[in-house]
């Protein structure tokens, strides 16, 4: 039984590759911990900080909570792993690698919680005008691709690689690429020329004539998103978009309805006025078009063509939907056709007289 219990001890001394078996069961018990009470503060604290934020007005503290979950349940785990490199009898090059890990954590926790934080300040901002939806993307990827270089640059430094003759090595086959990549170059100055000149946003309607017409989704470094009316992605390289007149319906201010309706020639003056003027009050009453004063209706008689009376009408409503737009539409030819009835007179269409001087004699 002595030598049992000797055998015992020797083992337990000796432990794993001469480390204690003492020391490498409180290290695990420490990292147990550590994940047990990240579960704590992620499900019990962080939880109720949520529920108190979802009752403010502000939406600002919830995306705060959400950025930083993350980070905050990586405080135990390092913790831990120092504990750790107290615990366990480590030196030399074994004790500098394990510091040097707890303190990569320590910097990727803090550089987490700050890539993390990037998207509520920017949530923040976006009720500056001049931050748009597009512009916003783009810092906040250009901000969150900036810390993360400067947090693995540390890390880095930290296991004693340098940085500078790395990047210095890769000066050549930067050169390559850049070669090899123009088309991309290109189509990121462009996105940055777009954003920049606030040409298009996300959701916005365009019109490339000819060419496409949809909703703007998304635009990239390189490419940009555009849903066409058939539901399907069209994704354009940003230079091709760039380069060509674009229309930017989500823009428009009102929506023009600009039409000629044409008349028989037996409509008297008397008609054409009456005519004139109930389709000018009609479009004056309606609720459908716009009341600014600097868009005031034109129904006039602007032409006799050649086998009708032509009546010119514009008006402009409001910058509605594509199916609320053809509503009105719809709702002003149904009035225009009462109209026109109510006064004795028909709509003309394309006719051709024959007048015949003579005709043979019979015999």
């Amino acid at each position: 039984m002595e030598n049992f219990i000797l055998l015992v001890s020797d083992v337990w001394s000796r432990g794993f590759l001469g480390i204690n078996l003492g020391a490498i069961i409180s290290s695990l018990g420490v990292i147990l911990l550590a994940f047990l009470f990240r579960g704590f503060i992620i499900s019990i604290i962080l939880s109720s900080l949520s529920r108190l934020a979802a009752k403010t007005e502000s939406k600002i503290d919830d995306e705060i909570l959400n950025a930083l979950k993350k980070p905050i349940g990586l405080v135990p785990v390092t913790i831990a792993l120092y504990i750790c490199t107290l615990i366990l009898p480590i030196s030399g090059v074994a004790g500098d690698i394990a510091t040097n890990i707890v303190k990569a954590f320590v910097i990727y926790t803090i550089f987490s919680a700050l890539a993390n934080s990037i998207k509520p300040i920017f949530e923040a901002l976006s009720t500056s005008s001049w931050l748009t939806a597009s512009m916003q993307m783009w810092l906040e990827r250009a901000s969150r691709f900036l810390i993360w270089v400067v947090g693995i640059a540390i890390i880095l430094d930290i296991f004693g690689i340098q940085i500078g003759p790395l990047v210095a090595g890769l000066g050549l086959f930067s050169v390559a690429v850049a070669l090899g990549a123009q088309d991309f170059f290109k189509n990121l100055i462009a996105g940055i020329l777009i954003i920049g000149e606030h040409r298009f946003q996300p959701g916005d309607r365009i019109e490339v004539v000819g060419q496409l017409h949809g909703i703007v989704e998304s635009i990239g470094f390189r490419s940009t998103v555009i849903r066409t009316f058939d539901t399907a992605p069209m994704t354009i390289p940003n230079k091709d978009l760039s380069d060509v007149k674009v229309i930017n319906h989500g823009e428009m201010i009102n929506r023009r309805i600009n039409w000629k309706i044409n008349l028989i020639y037996s409509t008297t003056v008397e008609q054409l006025e009456k005519i004139r003027s109930d389709i000018k009050q009609y479009i004056l009453d309606s609720n459908d078009f716009s009341s600014d004063p600097d868009l005031d209706p034109c129904v006039r008689v602007v032409e006799l063509g050649s086998s009708s009376i032509d009546v010119l009408i514009v008006a402009y409503s409001e910058p509605v939907g594509f199916a609320d737009f053809n509503l009105i539409k719809e709702n002003l030819i149904f009035n225009i056709m009462g109209i026109v009835k109510d006064n004795n007179s028909e709509f003309a269409f394309p006719s051709t007289s024959l007048y015949v001087e003579s005709t043979p004699q019979s015999s």
